[in-house]
Parts: C-alpha cells; structure tokens; sequence
C-alpha cells in the first residue's frame, strides 16, 4: 500500500465526489495516510504534501476533481468577499503569465449571484498578483490554473483545480452507450458487491462495460488514473520526476489474479462497444463480454454475484416497460441458487416490483438522480 505521512510541507486539499461516495473516499484517503479534517455532502476536506498531487489524482477511484484550497474565510458580503480572497497567498500557486478564470458555487449563503462572485474573485486575485509581481496588467497567456470557489453558509473557500478532465473519466471509456454510468459510481457499486477472486461477477445489463471494468481494475489494484494526465503536470509546482515515481509505484502495485467477470447485454451494439472499452482499459484477461438475455441467466454451478444498472424507464424506456423488467428479473434470479444480487435503480418501489424484499439497501446518486443499491445476499424462497 502506497502511504504518505503528513509533513511541515503540507497543504489544504479539497476532494470532490457523488453524493453517497463520501465514506468510500474517506477510507482511501486513510489508506494513504492523509488526515481528514472534514466532510460535507459530496466534498472531503484534508491535510497533505503538496507532492501527494500526483498519487490522490492518479490512485483516488472515487474521487471527482482534487483541489489545493488556497484560502477559507467568512464572507458575508462581496467586501468581505474581496478582502479575505485579495489576503491569500495567491503567488504561491500562479505565476506572473498564467490563466486563471474562476468558475464556483455558493449555497445556503448571503452572496447568491454566482456571476457577481466570479467576478468579485477575479478582481482580488488579479489585485494580489498584481502587487506581488509589481505589473498593472497581468497577461494570462501562460498556463492555465482553474481557480473554483465554493460558499457554503457564508464560509468561502478558494481552490485551484488540479486534475482538470474530471477524475471519472479514466480514459477507456471513449464511447459509450446511452445513460452511461459515471465510472465512479460503478467503482463504488463494484466495491459494495465485494468482488472475489474465486467468485464469477456477473453484469447481465453491462451497456458499455464499466461496471465489469471498474471491479477488474479494483480487484487488479490498478490506478484508475495511471494512462491519463491531469492539469497541475503543467503547473510546475512539482518536478516530473514525481509524477514519473508516483506512476511507477502504481505499476509496481498491480497483482495478477484468479478473478472472471462477464460483461453481457442483450443488444449486440452495446456488447461492440464495451469490448472496445474492455480492450482500452487492459481488463480483456479478466473480461468475458458476450450477447445474452439477462432473463436467461444461468450459475453454470459456479458461485457468482450478479452486479447490475438496469434501465431506469425515465432514461432509456418508460416506466411501464421498466416494471415489467423488474418482475421478470425476479423470477429468473431466484434461479440462481445462492448468488449474491446488487440492483441499483432509482424506482423507489423495486422490492415490490421485483418481488423481494432486499437484505440492504444503500443511497447512492447516478449524477442528480437518487438511487438505491439494492442487495440481496441468500436465495428468496
């Protein structure tokens, strides 16, 4: 297990997710040693070295976005707003020629307008910059550093994006079928399932295959962001060098396994296009996909969980059509034994359409739709 200890170098960090992933992201970032010091809804808050920046965007599977905070104070008013953000050390992440346009939030605060703040903001940190580099007019040719804003009950914190391309997007996925589910959400929902070595995963509604791919890349410990790259390369804060390492002791970590999934669908298209992104993410050792009715699955007399995002019916049919679904998945799913089922789905009436009651369920969000995996861990007779 790669482990970082917090050192006299460290820095404020800030580290988004879906709602529902907060717990899952605050074990990883234990697991590397870094210190919480707090959680809102789809944000964690954290203390590490500056030259953590590569291993969080590179290892983290839950994460949205990584963000150095440069600064958090209470703003109840745009003066107070440009005062507390013209007083951080703004220098110390942007130099004299970078970019730097401001993009935010602001909840359960006095100052609403978010076109109001962005330009407040902009407005102090060219003021600050300004001063330090002793120029009336800063150029912003350079690199460009995204600097966000989050406001939450009139307490404003001022970051700087250091992943770019949001997190989710792991590279593999360069096409996708419709109503894809966000990779980190199916790296969740693969974490929830407990994967085993000895046990078949079974997606039998896979669309473009990431729910299979996420789980290989878990059960294989592959960095979920080893083949792509990510903004603060170009910042210049920390030497490739790192980068180059922190890559390295990725590579090193991958194992190989005695772990099958099957990917399968009933439609041919979507099978063409997960085995594409089976083949793009490394896992095709791992990854059978192949056309099936999910209805006619079968255990083969092998233990298995069956993993699944079945269509929801304000996505991709209507609700009638995805009722029906459910009541047949039921049935054909009591077939299989003693296998293991997780359903996530945003029908709040699932266990009746189904027609069993879950051992457990769990809130989670596919982008702003609530949803719940449902779980299902012994035989319904």
């Amino acid at each position: 297990m790669i482990s970082f200890e917090n050192g006299s170098d460290c820095a404020h960090f800030v580290a988004t997710c879906l709602f529902g992933l907060e717990g899952l992201l605050g074990e990883e970032l234990s697991a590397l040693g870094f210190k919480r010091t707090g959680t809102i809804d789809g944000r964690l808050y954290f203390d590490a070295p500056l030259g953590a920046i590569p291993i969080l965007n590179i290892s983290l599977r839950y994460a949205e976005r990584v963000y150095v905070e440069v600064g958090r104070a209470r703003a109840e008013s745009f003066t107070d707003l440009f005062d507390c953000v013209k007083s951080f050390p703004w220098e110390d992440f942007i130099g004299f020629t970078d970019a730097f346009p401001v993009k935010g939030h602001s909840i359960k605060s006095r100052l609403v307008s978010i076109p109001d703040c962005q330009k407040i903001i902009k407005k102090s940190v060219a003021t600050r910059l300004s001063g330090k580099y002793r120029s009336e007019s800063l150029p912003e040719t350079g690199i460009k550093k995204q600097i966000e804003f989050f406001i939450f009950k009139d307490e404003a914190s001022l970051m700087i994006d250091t992943s770019g391309v949001p997190l989710h997007k792991r590279g593999y996925r360069t096409e996708s079928n419709a109503a894809p589910l966000r990779e980190t959400l199916a790296a969740a929902i693969a974490k929830l399932s407990r994967p085993r070595d000895n046990v078949l995963f079974v997606d039998p509604m896979c669309g473009s295959g990431t729910i299979p791919i996420e789980a290989a890349l878990m059960m294989t410990n592959t960095a979920p962001g080893l083949f792509r790259s990510f903004a603060s390369e170009e910042y210049g804060w920390i030497d490739a060098s790192v980068w180059k390492d922190a890559r390295d002791l990725c590579r090193n970590e991958i194992r190989e396994i005695d772990f099958r999934a099957i990917a399968s669908d009933i439609s041919p298209e979507a099978i063409d296009v997960a085995s594409r992104n089976v083949a793009r993410s490394g896992m095709g050792k791992y990854i059978e996909c192949r056309v099936a009715d999910a209805l006619s699955l079968e255990t083969g007399g092998r233990r298995g969980t069956v993993v699944c995002n079945p269509p929801y019916g304000e996505r991709l049919s209507d609700v009638k059509t995805a009722v029906e679904l459910y009541g047949k998945m039921g049935r054909a799913f009591l077939a299989l034994d003693n296998w293991q089922l997780y359903i996530l789905t945003n029908d709040e009436d699932f266990e009746r359409h189904f027609g069993y009651k879950s051992d457990k369920t769990r809130k989670l969000y596919n982008g702003m739709i609530p949803c719940r995996l449902y779980q299902y861990f012994k035989k319904r007779i």
